[in-house]
C-alpha cells in the first residue's frame, strides 16, 4: 500500500467515525432514539444503568472482533478496531455538545443522514465501526452478492424493537425506524451515487429503425442482442439501451411510434461505466 493511500484511508475513517458519532450522540441518543446495532443496546444501558455508550460499544465488540479476525483477516479487523475505538472516542467528545433538536422527527432524519454517510465512508475503505456493521461484513463474506444495507436494516430493526419494549413508548420505535431507513438509503447513495440510469429493452421487428432514431435523436448508443421467443420459437432481435431517466419516455415514444406492437421493458441500472457514463 502506498503512503498516499494509507493516509487517505486514515482520513476517511476519521471523518466517517466522526460523522457517525455526531449523528448518534447529538441527535438520536438525547431523544432516546436508536440507530440499531450495538448503539441501540448501548442506548438502553445508558438510560437505565447510566453506563457510558462508548464503554458498552467497546465491550460488546470484543467477541465480534475475535470472529472477524478468524474470518476477515488481520488487515480488515485491525482497521475495524481502530475505527471502533475512534467512534467511541468521538461519542465521548460529542456528548459535551448536547442535543441539537428535541423534535424526534428532525432528530431521526438528521441523525440517520449523518450516521449513514459516516458508515458508508468507513465501508468505502473496507472497514467498519464494529457491531452490526462488522456482522454485516461477516455475512457478506459468506455471500458476496448480499447488500450490506439490507443486512444492517434487518438486524437493526430487531434491536429497535428491543428499544421500544425497554422504553415502552411506541414513538421511539417509529422514529428509530425512520432513522434506520435513512441510514440504509445514505449508504446506498454513497456507494451507488444519485445519478441512477435506466436500462431499456425493446423487442421489435423494426429494431433497425428504432436504433437509428435513438442514435440520431437521443444521441445514445444501443446494442442489438440475438434472442429466441420461447412460445413462438422465432428468432428475435432485442435492443438494449442504457440512458438517463429523462430520456426514457422519449425512447418509449419513439419505439411505439415506429412499431406500436413493440415490447418494452425498463429496469434500473445502478452503476454504468464507459463512454458517456462513469469513467
Amino acid at each position: 500500500m502506498s503512503v498516499f493511500k494509507f493516509f487517505y484511508q486514515i482520513i476517511v475513517i476519521i471523518l466517517g467515525c466522526a460523522l457517525a458519532a455526531f449523528g448518534t450522540t447529538n441527535f438520536l441518543l438525547p431523544n432516546q432514539l436508536s440507530s440499531g446495532g450495538f448503539a441501540g443496546i448501548a442506548t438502553i444501558l445508558y438510560y437505565f444503568f447510566d453506563v457510558q455508550m462508548s464503554i458498552t460499544i467497546l465491550i460488546l465488540n470484543i467477541p465480534i472482533f475475535i470472529l472477524g479476525y478468524l474470518k476477515l483477516g488481520k488487515k480488515f479487523i485491525f482497521k475495524t478496531i481502530f475505527a471502533t475505538f475512534l467512534y467511541s472516542k468521538f461519542i465521548d467528545l460529542f456528548e459535551g455538545f448536547g442535543t441539537f433538536t428535541e423534535d424526534r422527527l428532525l432528530a431521526s432524519l438528521y441523525g440517520g443522514f449523518f450516521i449513514g454517510i459516516g458508515l458508508a465512508l468507513t465501508f468505502k475503505v473496507n472497514t467498519s465501526t464494529g457491531g452490526t456493521d462488522l456482522i454485516a461484513h461477516l455475512a457478506q463474506s459468506y455471500n458476496a452478492n448480499m447488500r450490506i444495507s439490507n443486512v444492517l436494516t434487518f438486524m437493526d430493526i430487531v434491536i429497535v424493537i428491543s428499544n421500544l419494549v425497554a422504553f415502552r413508548e411506541f414513538e421511539v420505535g417509529l422514529y428509530s425506524t425512520i432513522a434506520i431507513f435513512i441510514i440504509g438509503k445514505m449508504i446506498d447513495v454513497v456507494f451507488e451515487g444519485i445519478n441512477f440510469c435506466k436500462m431499456i429493452y425493446i423487442i421489435s421487428d423494426k429494431y433497425e429503425e428504432i436504433m437509428e432514431i435513438i442514435n440520431l435523436e437521443i444521441k445514445r448508443g444501443a446494442t442489438a442482442l440475438y434472442a429466441k421467443g420461447s412460445y413462438s420459437q422465432k428468432n428475435k432481435m432485442v435492443i438494449m439501451c442504457v440512458s438517463k431517466r429523462r430520456d426514457i419516455e422519449r425512447i418509449k415514444s419513439i419505439s411505439k411510434k415506429i412499431d406500436d406492437k413493440s415490447f418494452i421493458i425498463v429496469t434500473d441500472a445502478r452503476e454504468v461505466y464507459g463512454l458517456g457514463f462513469k469513467s
